[in-house]
């Protein structure tokens, strides 16, 4: 089993900065992939960034050149700088953990933290 402790949510202005950090525990080496996803209210949940273990990224057109995924592979812990926050940044960000190709099944979520952007 794999779980995720995600923290770093908060409030800030537009035109701001926050960082989240995801820290995975448990069944560590059947994880390849983590990423994060957003939800707004009334919206479907949205890819942000995504990461591989071997470092590839990839993120939402909506975030780049704004937002950095990096991974520490030796905590199995991501994280997400999120610099010049827009309101419509504003959603509960969630990290996801996709296993490798011995654990395909895996595929778990934190419990999500609040990020609001005030305008």
């Amino acid at each position: 089993q794999v779980q995720l402790v995600e923290t770093g949510g908060g409030l800030v202005q537009a035109g701001g900065s926050l960082s989240l950090t995801c820290a995975a525990s448990g069944s560590l080496f059947s994880i390849n992939g983590m990423g994060w996803y957003r939800q707004a209210p009334g919206k479907q949940r949205e890819l942000v960034a995504t990461i591989s273990s071997g470092g590839t990224t990839n993120y939402a057109g909506s975030v780049k050149g704004r937002f950095t995924i990096s991974r520490d592979n030796a905590k199995i812990t991501v994280y997400l700088e999120m610099n010049n926050l827009k309101p419509e940044d504003t959603a509960v960000y969630y990290c996801n953990a996709r296993g490798n190709v011995f654990y395909p099944d895996v595929n778990v979520w934190g419990q999500g933290t609040q990020v609001t952007v005030s305008s």
